[in-house]
């Protein structure tokens, strides 16, 4: 059972100052689904250093905006001067938990659970249970640390925070991972909210479905990072064209230096890069602009809204999630819930069935990309069945669905602390 109240702790959040990646979308939408089912939230992460510290959000749910002195000195996003707020959380949030949270439960003769996410808060963990103790509480604490991604694994002390804390991972892959640092984890995947489930928006749907045309449209969407298997889209794309389909891609990536090795990649292809920026607000002026844009790639230079992202993954023909090392695959979950077609790499993402509710590449290759894309184009019928089908398996993977997990690991964790 999940403790009443319920302690998240993550440098990511729901502001756009701390928005960099999934693990925003996967803290954000956790405490709200545990908001919904009654539960007490408490969001801390490294938030915007101008919003209230303290802000009541969706039911349920308390934002906590951590380290925001430091924040204020690093602008940029939540990572921006991570040392510096790596420290301060080690040495200012144990205290607040336990006392604040912890202390008073167990007066109540209730527990708490206190999620850690990433390596940043592996050391919180440890000094929440270490000062726990030293109060005489530590029995009415729940205590997890959980892996979403490898991203400093080596910074970590395993043998301290595996007694400090029990260790969740979000999928089978990221288990794996963590087994090669001789760590035993329990697999509570992500979730998605419900209300996807209704698909995108109709209406911003058609507009950008009418923008692409008659070409075959491809959307990517993420970090420019190698990981991300950037090279594969474009050698795939190029591939495809040389097969005298008209097909081109749309690229919303990052400011990662990594963008003109992609780019690089495109021109060397033969492929034609335009740079379409959009600062505003205004779906219909994206759909406008995207429909007088004919180069093989367009590099959308902007932030798109929730709805204009999950109406512009339902109107592509295909949505490149293929990631070479994918802890869990998010995205894909987001496009098949929107109701589009979701290309996924072969590592995380276990939701996906090769040509059953996606597309799955098993290497880097943009051949083997482009024949699955050439496939695709050529056979409406298939691309009716992924979206029907990766729809129903979005479904399956609600928050709902997800805290019942949760709930059932937490007995396991209580049983094996008494």
């Amino acid at each position: 059972m999940i403790p009443r109240q319920v302690a998240i702790l993550s440098f990511e959040g729901p502001d756009r100052y701390a928005s960099i990646g999934g693990l925003a979308t996967r803290v954000t939408q956790l405490a709200r689904a545990l908001g919904a089912a009654g539960h007490d939230v408490q969001l801390f992460f490294a938030g915007d250093p101008q919003a209230p510290a303290v802000e009541p959000s969706d039911p349920g749910v308390t934002l906590r905006r951590w380290s925001q002195w430091i924040s204020a000195q690093h602008p940029r996003n939540a990572y921006d001067g991570e040392p510096g707020k790596v420290h301060d959380w080690e040495t200012s949030l144990p205290p607040w938990i336990v006392d604040e949270m912890v202390a008073p439960a167990q007066a109540r003769g209730e527990r708490v659970l206190v999620i850690c996410e990433e390596w940043q808060t592996a050391n919180v963990a440890i000094a929440i249970d270490r000062l726990a103790r030293e109060r005489g509480v530590r029995a009415a604490l729940t205590l997890m640390w959980n892996a979403n991604n490898t991203y400093g694994f080596e910074k970590i002390h395993w043998p301290t925070l595996t007694r400090a804390a029990a260790i969740t991972a979000v999928s089978k892959y990221m288990k794996f991972e963590l087994s090669r640092w001789n760590v035993a984890a329990l697999v509570i995947p992500n979730g998605i909210d419900p209300a996807l489930l209704d698909g995108a928006d109709p209406e911003q749907t058609k507009a950008l479905r009418a923008a692409f045309g008659e070409q075959p449209a491809c959307v990517k969407v993420g970090r420019f990072d190698p990981d991300k298997n950037w090279l594969q889209a474009i050698d795939a794309l190029a591939d495809v064209r040389a097969a005298g389909i008209d097909a081109r891609l749309i690229v919303r990536g990052g400011k990662e230096p990594y963008g003109n090795v992609v780019f690089g990649r495109a021109r060397e292809r033969g492929l034609a890069v335009c740079r379409l920026d959009y600062e505003g607000s205004d779906w219909r002026e994206l759909a406008q602009r995207l429909a007088v844009v004919d180069t093989p790639v367009v590099h959308l230079r902007a932030f798109l809204d929730e709805a204009t992202l999950y109406a512009l993954y339902a109107a592509a023909d295909a949505v490149l999630a293929n990631s070479g090392k994918e802890p869990f695959g998010l995205v894909g979950l987001e496009v098949m819930a929107a109701g589009g077609i979701a290309v996924c790499g072969a590592t995380g993402e276990e939701y996906a069935e090769p040509f059953v509710n996606a597309i799955v590449c098993d290497t880097a290759d943009g051949r083997e990309l482009a024949t699955y894309l050439k496939a695709l184009f050529s056979d409406p019928h298939l691309a009716e069945e992924l979206r029907a089908h990766g729809a129903e398996t979005a479904a399956r993977y609600t928050w709902e669905h997800v805290l019942e997990s949760l709930g059932r690991k937490i007995a396991y964790v209580e049983a094996v602390a008494r």
